[in-house]
């Protein structure tokens, strides 16, 4: 994989945790867990993306590519 394509994913994935983090402290999903006891889809879902995009990209930053 390329390590600039494994940055991209990297920096992707965090800003998705953030967006997720911040989605799941919002208050429609103060309300949601109130009556449901989870956080919104769209909060769970962004945090869900964001932590496998984050693995991937570590993952590939983390490779050595062997070359012939």
């Amino acid at each position: 994989m390329n390590k600039t394509f494994s940055l991209v994913l990297l920096v992707a994935g965090l800003l998705l945790l953030t967006w997720g983090v911040n989605a799941s402290d919002s208050i429609r999903s103060s309300f949601t867990r109130f009556f449901t006891g989870n956080p919104t889809d769209k909060a769970m879902w962004l945090l869900i993306g964001g932590t496998v995009a984050c693995a991937v990209g570590a993952t590939g930053l983390l490779t050595v590519e062997k070359k012939n």
